[in-house]
């Protein structure tokens, strides 16, 4: 490297090896930046492209979207919509079904998203999440032929970022 130029090296590990230690870190205070894996957050964010700020989950509520365990070294990033007692049902916004797990396995909160390469943070708490969230959450009972168009149609028409 004699010409200055840093050179960048990106690596990938297993979810079941990466995941556990971002626990740590966030269980230390860290706040941590994962690129996303997988289209269960379709059709807002896409596999591969987006990114994540997690920080440790402290009191998470219904509509938040966490890091959580749902079985051992199995781990996703999807939306809160329900929480009874201590248990907690998960959907990803790309997905039908519905995933469980407990309070103490939900390990991270997202504060926000880097969406289509941006540098700027798309917040949780932000304006714009607030709305697409309550229009997403809405769409349920119909979001299956919403997720087929955007699938079958809207992916081969404008290809993402």
């Amino acid at each position: 490297m004699s010409n200055g130029k840093i050179q960048v090296r990106e690596v990938q590990f297993a979810n079941s090896v990466l995941l556990p230690e971002i626990v740590k870190l966030l269980d230390e205070g860290h706040t941590v930046t994962l690129r996303l894996k997988g289209f269960s957050m379709r059709p807002f964010l896409e596999d591969g492209r987006d990114k994540a700020l997690l920080v440790k989950a402290v009191d998470p509520k219904v509509g938040d979207p966490v890091l959580a365990e749902v079985s051992e070294k199995h781990y996703v990033l999807h939306r809160i919509i329900a929480i009874n007692g201590d248990q907690v049902v998960l959907r990803g916004d790309g997905n039908l079904g519905e995933e469980h797990c407990t309070i103490p396995d939900v390990k991270g909160a997202v504060i926000g998203f880097y969406r289509k390469g941006r540098e700027m943070l798309d917040r949780t708490d932000g304006r714009k999440w607030r709305i697409y969230s309550w229009f997403w959450t809405r769409l349920y009972p119909i979001r299956r032929y919403l997720l087929a168009f955007y699938r079958r149609i809207w992916l081969k028409l404008f290809k993402p970022i």
